[in-house]
């Protein structure tokens, strides 16, 4: 007590070193999530001196804390999806059908960046709208995270930008480290896929990912439209015989119909990856989609259980709803 008391004591500096200080403290405090005491044990000062430099960071803008409130969401339609599906969460963006991709991706940044308690291992695929999540991630989001990749590559694709550079950013922004899968998404023949998965690069990259505490992915589309196949991992005759089984889009590769089906199991075994039981067995799996070509793909995946948290519009939460009971 006479500690906290004495306010004289240990006069707090009036100078640059203030400043930094200041910075010092707001980040134990908001990025580190200590507590007052274990920050005044570390910079030996008292509780009552953290506490008032923590007010005057918030005083001068050197700390500003946002609050997004619910009614830039649809908590009734992310209430009904949890409960439909049985999710541990779900963030419904309102909007017009034709908004894009830009809202949900948004969305799904502050989502990821206000995860508590942070990640050390998360993650990631690629593709366009993960490339526009990582985008709007804010940077320092994380601290020493590192960022893996979660299922094969693509060759580029014209018209796509950066869609292979989504866990570097995350990295970049999170103060961390990316760790690639650097083999091709899907190959041409299964017995190439385990020689591949048993190397042991590619082995130990899996296992990280197997181990992260936070999965975030989009959801592919099937047919003209799939980067898959304008990429060349998959030919024409193969999308048009995965489209004659009733695919509907693809989950890291895993083509699957409106009740979240493997629709071609001899090209699933050909597709290098987290598979579809891994993403069952991992407490937050973030799947993120936006636009109508996604409705399908995004119904299959809700029903077979291969998300737990959901990032998306309102017109795609309003169609799992409407067929979640579809056979």
């Amino acid at each position: 007590m006479k500690e906290e008391i004495d306010k004289s004591a240990n006069r707090l500096p009036a100078d640059e070193s203030r400043e930094h200080l200041m910075v010092q403290i707001a980040r134990m405090t908001y990025q580190q999530d200590k507590t007052l005491t274990e920050i005044a044990a570390e910079t030996g000062l008292n509780r009552w001196q953290v506490s008032r430099l923590l007010q005057e960071a918030r005083d001068l803008g050197v700390v500003r804390i946002e609050i997004v409130p619910r009614t830039l969401r649809h908590p009734d339609l992310e209430t009904r999806l949890a409960e439909t599906f049985g999710l541990r969460d779900a963030l419904v963006v309102p909007g017009p059908i034709d908004q894009g991709i830009d809202g949900v991706a948004q969305a799904a940044g502050q989502y990821l960046a206000q995860i508590k308690p942070r990640p050390q291992v998360i993650g990631v695929s690629w593709g366009r709208t993960m490339g526009a999540v990582a985008h709007w991630l804010p940077p320092d989001w994380a601290d020493g995270v590192a960022v893996v990749q979660i299922n094969g590559t693509v060759a580029p694709v014209p018209g796509i930008a950066h869609h292979n550079d989504v866990a570097e950013t995350f990295a970049r922004k999170g103060k961390g480290r990316m760790i690639p899968l650097p083999v091709p998404a899907i190959v041409g023949e299964r017995l190439t896929r385990e020689v591949l998965e048993k190397d042991r690069i590619v082995a130990d990259v899996l296992r990280i990912a197997r181990s992260a505490q936070v999965l975030a992915f989009s959801l592919g589309v099937a047919g003209e439209h799939s980067v898959l196949m304008r990429s060349g991992n998959i030919q024409k005759s193969e999308m048009a015989g995965l489209l004659r089984a009733g695919a509907v889009g693809d989950v890291l590769g895993h083509f699957i119909n409106r009740r979240g089906e493997i629709v071609d199991p001899e090209l699933d075994a050909r597709t290098i990856g987290l598979s579809v039981a891994d993403l069952r067995q991992r407490d937050r799996v973030i799947g993120i989609a936006a636009g109508q070509d996604k409705h399908e793909v995004t119904l299959g995946a809700l029903k077979a259980g291969l998300v737990n948290i959901l990032v998306t519009d309102e017109a795609t939460a309003t169609y799992a709803l409407e067929h979640a009971h579809d056979r």
